[in-house]
């Protein structure tokens, strides 16, 4: 898979007037399915691709080798001590093998932070936007709870704040979203379409990074305020003589430098279930 990092406008389609700031708003808008009947195995899709989380509130999973290594770093200093035999030289070698080990899975947090991508930031919420939750009501009640339950996958273990995925037209936009008040789902959803052929979403061809989204050269009036990154990922269904567009997956957040090559890569992985 190609990446196209960029910091500047590829294609002046992109390019739109800098969008009005809007009022903070609280009216949530929420498109849910009607019909919770069992899929069969040729719509099911298979979305084994969540990635591993304890999911208590307030600990970051990407300091969890330091923890392991201060819980394993003092049994061992724990059972040095409380020997009462004394120690031989292979025991003092293991020992010191298995603190070596346990200095390196505490400091092992800090290397990521030198390595390339991995400036991230902590995303924050919006303060202005709106908190959106629009389906097409044209496509099938199975495909909808797979778009439903890949947003909030992207949203819960991604830096995500808004997420958009277009399947042959048809859309699925959850998140915080700058968009009108007071409109109706069909309009909202109307509404997303026309912005989305402004822009000319539905042409890109190649995967598109923008880890330092401005605002300014890249205008798209949709996203949030203090949206920072932003990644699209095309869905190009190959055929014998050509590719046909089918779609595209699109992810913002607030924080620079959102997505690394591995969190890139699990979003393609992600987009490939929706693809052809």
């Amino acid at each position: 898979m190609s990446v196209q990092v960029c910091n500047f406008p590829l294609n002046p389609r992109f390019v739109l007037q800098p969008r009005s700031q809007t009022a903070a708003r609280s009216t949530r808008i929420f498109a849910r399915t009607e019909s919770d009947s069992p899929r069969s195995d040729q719509q099911q899709l298979n979305l084994s691709v969540l990635r591993f989380t304890f999911g208590i509130p307030g600990l970051d999973e990407s300091y969890l080798p330091r923890w392991i290594g201060y819980g394993f770093g003092s049994l061992i200093l724990l059972n040095h001590f409380s020997a009462s035999a004394p120690i031989n030289e292979s025991q003092l070698r293991s020992e010191a093998l298995g603190l070596s080990l346990s200095a390196f899975s505490i400091a092992l947090p800090y290397f990521g932070k030198f390595l390339k991508g991995s400036e991230a930031e902590k995303r924050s919420l919006p303060e202005e936007g709106e908190q959106v939750f629009v389906i097409s009501s044209s496509i099938g009640d199975s495909l909808k709870e797979d778009l439903a339950w890949a947003t909030y996958v992207l949203l819960r273990n991604t830096s995500t704040v808004a997420v958009m995925i277009s399947i042959q037209g048809e859309l699925c936009v959850r998140g915080y979203w700058n968009c009108p008040g007071q409109m109706s789902k069909a309009q909202l959803h109307d509404w997303f379409k026309r912005k989305v052929d402004e822009i000319g979403l539905a042409d890109v061809k190649e995967t598109l990074y923008f880890p330092q989204y401005a605002g300014s050269a890249l205008s798209w009036d949709i996203l949030p305020d203090g949206t920072r990154s932003v990644f699209v990922q095309p869905l190009v269904q190959n055929t014998d003589e050509s590719e046909k567009m089918d779609g595209f997956l699109l992810v913002a957040s607030t924080a620079g430098y959102a997505y690394s090559d591995k969190d890139r890569a699990w979003i393609g992985a992600m987009a490939d279930k929706f693809r052809g």
